[in-house]
């Protein structure tokens, strides 16, 4: 029994750590004024007929803190690579010179600042959401093995650990929120 209660424990804990990877990743998407790599993750570009990741491609970096330069691996990949961003939608105009295709981040005004803190505060809250809802399914499971005899004392110690656990994931959430807006609010 108690060998059951540590995997779900340790269970409770993968799960959860999943949430805070998702957070981490979608907090990467949010351009924060400064250019960075991961702004063009999720861009898929037409290689021979085939959907690929743009990392698949081309080599991406950042030249300066305004700049993100994509330098594909094969120079017939320039034009499918400058039309997938444009067709990202991501607010960026590539500028194509034939060798690599350049990308100027512009700067962001206070209101688009304010309206990234926001899809930021909902992101953390879809994440909060999913801890939560993790920690009321392994409550749930502790409460039905303690009905099929598992010691009360037991059950009642392992929920106290998984309100634990939880309580530590929901201050790694805020504290991942609290540096995003930070870095968003700099000028």
């Amino acid at each position: 029994m108690e060998a059951d209660v540590k995997k779900l424990l340790d269970d409770t804990n993968a799960q959860m750590e999943k949430a805070i990877s998702h957070l981490e990743a979608e907090l990467t998407k949010v351009r924060a004024g400064k250019a960075t790599p991961g702004m063009l993750d999720g861009i898929f570009v037409d290689y021979y007929g085939t959907n690929t990741p743009l990392q698949q491609v081309a080599n991406v970096s950042t030249s300066d803190a305004r700049t993100i330069v994509v330098q594909p691996w094969e120079k017939s990949m320039i034009h499918p690579i400058e039309k997938a961003i444009t067709a990202a939608n991501l607010g960026f105009n590539p500028q194509n010179d034939g060798v690599v295709v350049r990308i100027t981040v512009p700067t962001l005004t206070e209101e688009r600042r304010k309206d990234l803190v926001k899809k930021t505060k909902a992101e953390g809250e879809h994440a909060r959401v999913t801890i939560r809802n993790i920690r009321r399914d392994m409550m749930e499971l502790f409460k039905g093995l303690i009905k099929k005899g598992l010691p009360e004392d037991l059950g009642k110690d392992a929920e106290a650990k998984v309100q634990a656990i939880t309580n530590n994931y929901i201050a790694k959430v805020e504290k991942h929120l609290e540096l995003k807006e930070k870095e968003i609010m700099t000028v």
